[in-house]
């Protein structure tokens, strides 16, 4: 099987983007692993499918499936690359889409800037939804990990977020705590890990060990959901930067109930064709 497709990142969060509108698909976790595959594949965090819409008022269906070949519920900074794709090829001319995801309909928008701001729903933080084993929806939850209890908050943004605080996110355990997090069996289906540390009032630094990826250079629905948790928290004040090892995304969220919106940049890197077993 021939596939086209395109190569782009947000942040250096990297995404191989295939249009199955125009072409026959048939993916495989194997498949999706091989092409994920840095040495040899194409080589990327997460592959996005771009699909015909399934439901009525909605322009198209959005699917991710992470380096490990599983599917998951939703990407952050993979929605601005999926607006930012469907724009320059042609698949549709408006400034704001509407987008079905296994998570619900985000509203990515293309600005005059450049830059895309996706309308990314209202997070969610009932534990149970999360979803967290807890007796409680409490902001501040502990966590034992390896023998070492720390302190995280719990947030779905379409997917699981695990948010703790640390002093410095340099010298933060991101590979061995993330690792342990993610897997823990207080999260049934596994969780994204965050450090995240206040620099003010309006902007924090984070980092993300992604569910199925590992550590990345940026994750969307992880600054979402750190900065809800840090505003929870009532250490910042919306809207917030959050400074990534790739770059900077604009958070705001004007708290529960509320949608979070973030605005941050698209980038293609380049286009091909694969043959696939």
């Amino acid at each position: 099987m021939k596939l086209r497709f395109t190569k782009m990142h947000g942040l250096g969060n990297d995404f191989v983007v295939i249009d199955a509108t125009r072409q026959a698909v048939e993916l495989t976790p194997e498949r999706v692993r091989y092409i994920a595959d840095r040495h040899f594949g194409v080589g990327c965090d997460q592959l996005l499918v771009v699909e015909p819409a399934g439901q009525a008022g909605v322009d198209f269906r959005y699917r991710i499936f992470n380096a490990d070949g599983g599917e998951v519920e939703q990407c952050g900074n993979g929605a601005r690359c999926f607006a930012r794709f469907v724009a320059d090829k042609g698949l549709s001319t408006k400034a704001e889409i509407r987008v079905e995801t296994q998570a619900g309909i985000i509203a990515p928008r293309l600005r005059e800037d450049g830059l895309v701001t996706v309308n990314m729903g209202v997070p969610v933080l009932e534990s149970a939804q999360v979803p967290f084993v807890s007796d409680s929806d409490a902001v501040v939850q502990a966590l034992e990990v390896d023998g070492e209890r720390i302190a995280i908050t719990a947030v779905s943004m379409g997917n699981p977020h695990a948010v703790q605080v640390v002093a410095d996110v340099d010298h933060a355990p991101v590979d061995r705590l993330g690792a342990l997090i993610e897997s823990h069996p207080r999260f049934p289906a596994r969780v994204n890990a965050g450090f995240v540390q206040v620099v003010d009032a309006h902007r924090i630094r984070l980092r993300v060990y992604e569910r199925g990826a590992g550590e990345t250079l940026a994750c969307g629905t992880g600054a979402c959901a750190a900065v809800v948790a840090s505003i929870l928290r009532e250490l910042v004040t919306s809207p917030v930067r959050v400074e990534t090892r790739g770059g900077e995304l604009e958070i705001a969220w004007d708290g529960p109930g509320t949608p979070v919106l973030m605005t941050g940049p698209a980038v293609t890197v380049f286009e091909g064709e694969m043959e696939l077993a």
